[in-house]
């Protein structure tokens, strides 16, 4: 009795140690410093899906916030997105591209901006690829984490909010003023 429970528990060291071997790693955020990894997106706003396609590194020489979310029209994302609404003056103010991404697809995007009269674009990652480049995909989920990340004027990211806490006013703080910088 006491061998087989033994073999027991190193059948399972065994079994856990070869799926712990095959389980990928989550990727990581690009860090403070690095350049962002450019992607190319279909996008849409309140007045519809936009023709050509977003391409980050068609940006350069704005400066840019993208704001990785899980869904449209659940209860933080709402939440997030109006306060982007509703502060958007005081948050980014003037030539300041910014640019929420999830895996929504364009037309519920189009949908949700037009209901909630978003004065931005919101851009579609259904495979997830760009929330992979930016390590913002939740583990074994179709749907982003909620990171932040402010790209300079030279396509460098200067500030990152990873995790982003859509409830807590230090982030909203922290993010308008690593906009400031970033304007110069």
């Amino acid at each position: 009795m006491r061998r087989l429970a033994v073999l027991s528990l190193v059948a399972l060291a065994a079994a856990t140690s070869v799926a712990s071997a095959q389980a990928p790693a989550a990727p990581m955020a690009p860090e403070v410093g690095s350049m962002a990894p450019d992607f190319t997106a279909a996008w849409g706003d309140a007045s519809g899906a936009k023709a050509a396609p977003l391409k980050l590194s068609s940006l350069r020489g704005k400066v840019v916030v993208l704001a990785f979310y899980p869904k449209d029209r659940t209860s933080g994302c709402t939440a997030e997105m109006s306060k982007f609404r509703d502060e958007y003056a005081k948050l980014f103010g003037p030539d300041v591209v910014v640019l929420p991404i999830s895996g929504d697809s364009v037309s519920s995007h189009v949908s949700w901006a037009s209901d909630m009269k978003f004065p931005f674009a919101l851009v579609s990652d259904p495979a997830m690829s760009t929330a992979d480049l930016y390590g913002s995909r939740r583990p074994g989920s179709p749907m982003a984490n909620r990171n932040v990340f402010v790209i300079g004027k030279d396509g460098k990211i200067v500030w990152r909010g990873v995790p982003f806490n859509a409830l807590a006013q230090e982030g909203y703080d922290n993010l308008a003023a690593a906009i400031v910088k970033a304007r110069g």
